[in-house]
């Protein structure tokens, strides 16, 4: 029973800490990223599609990226998604390639995007937490229902803590090395 509530919290701080990881992917950094237009959909038939399943999207320097649609037609719809977004992009079509350049980031922008990092990073430490409550209050309807002794139930707190920390200091790890990507030059 112990172990289940372990593994469950384990499984699921793990999550907290993946989703992070792939919310920060999205954020611009200084170099081009393919992952950059993931969330992007495209009206395609009167259905918002992704874009990723009408063009394929390919980083073509360190600060371009080529949008290559599958059909023709499709570059106007693209364009708009593109100029839509809140990304800040200004898409140049040349025939049936779309070429995004992104522009530099300046001084401000990185010192915004880092506070958007950190608010994301205290948002995955928050969710943490909450899972660490979760797991606790299980323990403690276990005491309660006298399925195992005080001791057990100390210790089992004792080991969600030290799992709590463990992911802590990783989400702190993670959130640190993307404020240093975004800093660097």
């Amino acid at each position: 029973m112990l172990n289940d509530i372990k593994n469950d919290a384990q499984t699921r701080m793990n999550k907290s800490v993946d989703s992070l990881r792939h919310d920060l992917t999205r954020l611009r950094t200084g170099r081009a990223s393919a992952s950059l237009l993931e969330p992007l959909k495209v009206s395609y038939y009167g259905s918002d599609m992704p874009l990723s399943q009408v063009a394929s999207v390919a980083v073509s320097d360190a600060r371009s990226l080529t949008v290559t649609p599958w059909e023709k037609q499709m570059v106007a719809p693209i364009e708009k998604a593109i100029l839509a977004s809140d990304l800040g992009l200004t898409p140049t079509t040349v025939g049936n390639v779309i070429r995004i350049n992104l522009p530099a980031l300046t001084e401000q922008r990185r010192k915004e995007l880092s506070k958007h990092v950190a608010h994301e990073g205290e948002n995955a430490k928050v969710a943490i937490r909450n899972v660490r409550r979760d797991a606790i209050q299980q323990v403690k309807e276990l005491l309660k229902d006298k399925q195992i002794s005080e001791d057990d139930e100390r210790r089992a707190e004792e080991d969600i803590q030290k799992l709590t920390d463990r992911f802590v200091k990783e989400v702190d790890a993670v959130v640190k090395a993307k404020e240093d990507e975004l800093m660097a030059v």
